[in-house]
This record gives structure tokens, C-alpha cells and sequence, in this order.
């Protein structure tokens, strides 16, 4: 996939200052900051509106001769959100969805006060189960951003979710802990997330069986992963992809465009029984 924009005014000078290699970089990322501030700007005037939880709703039931119809059933989609978020960061990721088809689409708020990556995980299980008894299906997707990747992999590896989660995307998630910012290790879900913790260490362990397919996507523009690598799914037991994207920062992931098709695509392609697939990149939105 290809992501492409207009050239900005100073572009020409931009390169003829700088060496042609370190002015394509450091306009990738002046381009990336730039639209990190606007997405920022944006997530900040609609937090307000994702703070409570979403209303739950039972899906209709089909009529007789609709349920006649050979049809082939999407899992329900689950939207897991980052450290000090809310559902409000899905607002354009679930619209593209809905667009093509995922018309079962949730999202789980957890408090921002949640001190554990396990309790977290928990909470989403019960969520996930009650997910499954209202529509009928016996397993649901999931996309987690950031932290809300991590506390999904731990329901799955660690809780027994692989029963019920069929496929998990991950956006910016920090599988082998990040270095950034030293000073927030006042919060203890951040510790959780230093390589080298406690909850990291049992991500590690062998995870023999786990049904589920993993996909990470992660940036070489993220400033919150310290290694990039990161981000990466590293473990010799999971069906993990990793999917590299360019140009995209930590909080483009989850409203992209190119992300959010690769997202479909990722939903999509999942079919039992499938080959394990290479842990090497698999696309690169550029």
C-alpha cells in the first residue's frame, strides 16, 4: 500500500540544505510530527464524547428466509484502546469498517486509573464473553492500540482467550516493553510495559497451541517505541505477522486510512487451519 501527500512549499530548498538520504528522512518525520499534532488536536476535542462506556445493543435476528441464505458470518470486532484513552481514538477505524462489513463492531473502555495489565485483560474477558452470548458467535476479533494490544495478547497467552479471540491485531503495541520516557514510571501499568517486567516475562514463557493469529503493525515513525522492534511479535509459539508501516506515527495507527485497509485485510485473510506465517514483515505502507 502506498500513502502519498502533497509536496510542501519549502521542498526544494528543504533538500538542496540538507544531503538527499537525511532530507528524505527528516521530512518524514517533519511530515509525521506534523500530522501527530493534528490527530492530537482532533482525539482532544473528542475525547469528551468516548469517555462512558458505549450503549450495548442485541443484534437484530434474521427473518426465516433470510437465515435460508448461504452466508458466511464476520466475527464481532472488538476495539481496544491505549494508556490514557478512550473508545473515542476508534471513531474513523470503526466507520471504515462498518463500511465493509463489520457491522458488529464494540469497543471496550477501561479505566485510565487501572494500575494492571492483568485486572485489565480480565475486565476484556468478561467483556469478550458477554460479546459471544449476545450475538451468537463463538469467537471475536480484536484490534488493541498500544497498551490495549498488550492487555489482549495477555488475555489470549495467559488467560485462555485463545478460545475465543480468532485474530488480533495489534497497532503500536510494545510486545518487549519500551525505554521511552523514564519518567513515567511513576504509574505502575507503565513499569508493566518496561522490558523486562514481570508481565513481559510471562508473555514470554512457551505458549504451546495458542490458536490465535496475530498481526502487529508497527512504524518507523513511532516515537513511543524504544526499540522500534518493539512493537514487533517475537515468540516461536504464536502465528504472528508483523507488518511494517512508513511514515505513520504512534497516534496515525489507528485512524490511517492505508492502516485501517490493512486492518481489513489482516480481519480477512484469517482462515482455520492456515500455515503459520513468516514472522518477517509482511506489507509496508509507505
Amino acid at each position: 500500500m502506498k500513502v502519498t501527500g502533497a509536496a510542501l512549499p519549502f521542498l526544494p530548498l528543504y533538500r538542496r540544505l540538507l544531503p538527499s538520504r537525511l532530507a528524505g528522512l527528516s521530512l518524514a518525520l517533519l511530515k509525521a510530527t506534523a500530522l501527530e499534532i493534528a490527530i492530537l488536536a482532533g482525539h482532544l476535542l473528542l475525547y469528551p464524547s468516548g469517555i462512558t462506556q458505549e450503549r450495548r445493543t442485541t443484534p437484530m435476528l434474521p427473518s426465516p428466509e433470510t437465515a435460508k441464505l448461504p452466508t458466511q458470518t464476520k466475527p464481532p470486532v472488538v476495539l481496544l484502546h491505549g494508556f490514557i484513552d478512550n473508545r473515542s481514538v476508534f471513531v474513523l477505524l470503526r466507520r471504515n469498517l462498518a463500511q465493509h462489513g463489520r457491522h458488529q463492531v464494540e469497543s471496550l473502555n477501561y479505566s485510565p486509573l487501572t494500575c494492571d495489565i492483568r485486572t485489565a485483560a480480565e475486565l476484556l474477558g468478561r467483556h469478550i464473553e458477554g460479546i459471544c452470548e449476545r450475538t451468537g458467535s463463538k469467537q471475536v476479533d480484536v484490534v488493541g492500540h498500544s497498551l490495549g494490544g498488550l492487555i489482549a495478547r495477555y488475555y489470549v497467552q495467559r488467560l485462555g482467550g485463545d478460545l475465543r479471540v480468532r485474530t488480533l491485531v495489534t497497532l503500536g503495541t510494545p510486545h518487549s516493553g519500551t525505554c521511552v520516557v523514564p519518567l513515567a514510571n511513576a504509574h505502575p501499568i507503565v513499569r508493566q510495559m518496561r522490558p523486562g517486567s514481570p508481565i513481559l516475562e510471562e508473555l514470554a514463557r512457551p505458549a504451546p497451541g495458542c490458536r490465535t493469529h496475530f498481526v502487529s503493525f508497527w512504524s518507523d515513525l513511532d516515537h513511543l517505541m524504544d526499540p522500534l522492534e518493539t512493537a514487533c511479535i517475537d515468540h516461536p509459539d504464536l502465528l504472528a505477522q508483523n507488518v511494517r508501516v512508513s511514515g505513520v506515527g504512534h497516534l496515525a495507527l489507528p485512524v490511517h486510512p492505508a492502516v485501517a485497509t490493512g486492518i481489513r485485510q489482516a480481519l480477512d485473510s484469517t482462515r482455520p487451519g492456515a500455515a503459520a506465517v513468516p514472522q518477517s514483515d509482511g506489507m509496508t505502507v509507505a
